[in-house]
């Protein structure tokens, strides 16, 4: 098991506010790349190793859920947090179907982000 400092968490929201807090708030515990869409997000696995990636929802041009799918194709069982405002059961049966770890109503609190990553980490 990764140590939790050690843990590479890829964190993709087109949203810069909300991306720089959430950064704030997980870099004490974890090594943090953050980036804007799911695209840069594509890029990074496909030079960095990645453990953990939370995902917004509505990016740009590519989804979190089409984001998921890419990272799935590239690594295979990536832990993937999907994040977004207007949660749904269709938005979670999508992510159930694409074997999401967890999806998270935005804001989530901090404790619920935290303990979620760690949960994704214990597979």
């Amino acid at each position: 098991m990764v140590a939790r400092s050690e843990v590479q968490l890829l964190i993709a929201d087109d949203d810069h506010g909300f991306r720089e807090t959430v950064v704030e708030l997980l870099r004490p515990h974890f090594q943090t790349i953050a980036v804007e869409s799911g695209e840069q997000a594509i890029e990074i696995v496909e030079s960095r190793e990645i453990d953990v990636a939370l995902l917004d929802m509505h990016m740009h041009l590519l989804t979190g859920l089409d984001t998921m799918r890419i990272l799935r194709e590239l690594l295979g069982p990536l832990p993937c947090i999907l994040m977004s405002s207007e949660v749904n059961q269709s938005l979670e049966d999508a992510a159930l179907d694409l074997e999401a770890f967890s999806v998270l109503r935005k804001p989530p609190t901090r404790q619920l982000l935290l303990d979620t990553i760690a949960g994704a980490l214990q597979l």
